[in-house]
Formats: structure tokens, C-alpha cells, sequence
């Protein structure tokens, strides 16, 4: 099995993916792995969420992973699609345990110390802080940092070219998730790919 920590340092930007059809699926994949961002994160917030990471997963090169997964029947689902790894907006005990019985990496939202220290309980260190704009900022990550030295971050949520670079100067952010490289709709491939390769950029 694949470390999460091994997955959110292949790339700056993790891609957070809204699919609408399944049509868009493989020539975005292939336009965000041209670019270099090979892991990618794909939304359960359309029904064709699941075909597109069975999709995507043929592409090669590219690491294929489920977001908005909130519950143990939605990782199921999703690892049956093809799912790597498996992204959520808040951390469960029951979630938590069933991406650990299924040795699965998993990369659950935090927002709050008490949310850490959840984590922490379950054996987990890796963390999205989410809603990062929304709840506080790189200033809010830094302070939660503070008192968990072992813990390292993805922060997403209102991350953009424009702020990322300031989010990846925090040492224990070791990737942003940003929406701005996969816009929703028809895929630009050559607007993708100069997208994705900027990402890349981000942090050298």
C-alpha cells in the first residue's frame, strides 16, 4: 500500500475534481498528468463521480483517488471504482476505522484541535485542514500546527495560484488541494496543461 505521506509529496496541488460528465473524465486526467499532477482527487458530488475514477484510472500515470467521502458505504463505492485514496471533509471514528480495516490511504478534513487530536487517537497524521479559508487561514493552520509537531497537512478550501505558494512556505503543509487547475465543464487540454505545469512551479 502507497503511504499517504508518499501521495501528497508527488505534487504541490492536489487537483479537487468536479466531473459532470464522464465524457470530460479521461482528456482531463490526461491534461493534469501532461502537466505533472499525477494524484488526483475526484469528488463524490455527481453521479459521475464513480465512472469518472474508473475512467481516470486508465490513464496512465495517474493516481486516482475519492473526495466527499463521508461514510464507510461511499468508500466501499469508491474503492470499488478504482480509488488509491480516499479524501473526506470531516473525520469520523467510523470512517476513520473502515479506510483503516480496508488499508486504504486516507486523508480526512480536519478544522479544530479536538479534530486532531480524534485523529491522533486513531493512529492518523496526515490531515486536510478544511475549510481552509473559512476557518482561519494560514494563520489558524500555524496555530493548530503549534502543539502537533508529528502532524502534516493538505490544506484546501479557498486556495488559489494566489495564495498556494504561501501555504506550501509552511513546513508542515506538504500540498494544497486547489480547484482552479480542473475548472468544471468541457476540458481545455492545452489550458490545463500550462494550469497543471504552474502548479508545479509553485514549489521548486
Amino acid at each position: 500500500m502507497i503511504e499517504i505521506e508518499t501521495l501528497m509529496r508527488k505534487a504541490p496541488v492536489i487537483p479537487v475534481i468536479v466531473v459532470d460528465d464522464i465524457a470530460h473524465a479521461t482528456p482531463l486526467a490526461e491534461a493534469l498528468v501532461a502537466g505533472g499532477l499525477c494524484v488526483l482527487e475526484v469528488t463524490l458530488r455527481t453521479p459521475a463521480a464513480l465512472p469518472a475514477i474508473a475512467a481516470m484510472s486508465k490513464v496512465k500515470g495517474a493516481i486516482v483517488g475519492a473526495g466527499t467521502v463521508t461514510n464507510a458505504r461511499e468508500l466501499d463505492a469508491a474503492m470499488k471504482a478504482g480509488s488509491q485514496f480516499i479524501v473526506s471533509p470531516g473525520l469520523t471514528e467510523p470512517l476513520a476505522k473502515a479506510a483503516i480495516a480496508a488499508r486504504i490511504p486516507f486523508l480526512p478534513g480536519i478544522a479544530t484541535a479536538g479534530d486532531i487530536m480524534r485523529g491522533l487517537d486513531l493512529g492518523l497524521t496526515h490531515f486536510k485542514f478544511f475549510p481552509a479559508m473559512a476557518a482561519g487561514g494560514l494563520p489558524a493552520l500555524k496555530a493548530l500546527a503549534a502543539p502537533f509537531g508529528q502532524c502534516l497537512f493538505c490544506p484546501t478550501g479557498g486556495i488559489g495560484p494566489d495564495n498556494a505558494a504561501e501555504w506550501l512556505a509552511f513546513d508542515p503543509v506538504l500540498c494544497v488541494g486547489g480547484s482552479w487547475v480542473a475548472p468544471r465543464g468541457a476540458p481545455d487540454r492545452a489550458a490545463i496543461e500550462s494550469m497543471a505545469r504552474a502548479a508545479m512551479a509553485l514549489r521548486q
